[in-house]
């Protein structure tokens, strides 16, 4: 069972702000349970101190990695070290690697190569290459953005105030205000540079929508219809940071149901306790 797999939690604390540590760790309870739960970092840097009190409520262990140079970053070499030291006592199933940077991509191929489960988790600006290292990927700033917004309360609206009664000007004043401003030079049209686009390497919708389509087409059943949750199972496997959460939905039925590409079908089992979503395209 998903409960029972032991992962190790991994954290590079130069990539990865303390408040994200909440998600991190109810996220890895879904898939099973952290024994190792280790973060890597220069602690003498004062950038670092906020992590002080997330530590201790949440039983982190801190590993002391001091920089040799100035510009390198040692704290890599330290998780990839202890990851492999960790593989081989044969104590856990998967890893999970908590960074946004790509120098983890080769780690977590040969963690995968090793059979072992590898659950990334990082921001939105995590290179591609390491995300398709990962058997699943998760955006942090994503699933915090989301948790913030539902614990805000709904402001009411605000009362609309009456409109302002506009006094009409006086002819005579009209046109010397007139006269006055054709006398003025024209100020020169000033245009804005087009604003500079976030390059986002997340998975976009007409890919999933894409991807989806060929998945049902290519195994679906006599009838044309597909377990849904065999359609979710194939999306992570072909694109590991794929989650519902990414485009607003908590679950992947409602998600589906939003693409309006298929029609849908509950099926119940015999005891009626469980029921079945089935999907074939429209």
């Amino acid at each position: 069972m998903a409960s029972d797999k032991k992962f190790a939690v991994l954290i590079d604390a130069d990539n990865i702000s303390d408040k994200y540590i909440k998600i991190i760790l109810d996220e890895i309870s879904n898939d099973g349970i952290a024994t190792y739960k280790r973060i890597y970092g220069d602690w003498t840097k004062p950038a670092l101190n906020s992590w002080k009190n997330v530590l201790l409520d949440n039983s982190i262990t801190p590993i002391q990695q001091y920089g040799y140079t100035v510009g390198k970053n040692s704290t890599d070499s330290s998780l990839i070290i202890d990851a492999m030291d960790i593989l081989y006592t044969d104590k856990v199933d998967g890893f999970c690697i908590v960074s946004s940077d790509s120098d983890f991509t080769r780690l977590a191929a040969r963690l995968r190569e090793s059979a072992m489960e590898v659950v990334g988790m990082g921001e939105r600006k995590t290179p591609k290459p390491f995300i398709a290292a990962c058997n699943r990927f998760k955006y942090l700033d994503i699933l915090y953005e989301t948790a913030t917004a539902q614990k805000q309360p709904k402001q009411k609206p605000a009362a609309e105030k009456p409109p302002m009664k506009v006094q009409p000007e006086k002819p005579e004043k009209v046109e010397k205000a007139a006269r006055f401003k054709s006398a003025e030079p024209a100020e020169p049209v000033r245009v804005a540079p087009p604003a500079k686009q976030e390059e986002k390497e997340m998975t976009d919708l007409d890919t999933v929508k894409a991807a989806i389509r060929t998945i049902v087409t290519e195994n679906s059943d006599e009838d044309d219809w597909m377990f849904i949750g065999t359609i979710g199972n194939l999306l992570v496997k072909r694109y590991p940071d794929f989650d519902v959460r990414n485009f607003g939905f908590n679950k992947l039925t409602p998600f589906v149901e939003s693409l309006d590409m298929f029609d849908i079908k509950s099926v119940r089992t015999h005891d009626s306790s469980v029921k079945l979503i089935y999907v074939k395209m429209k």
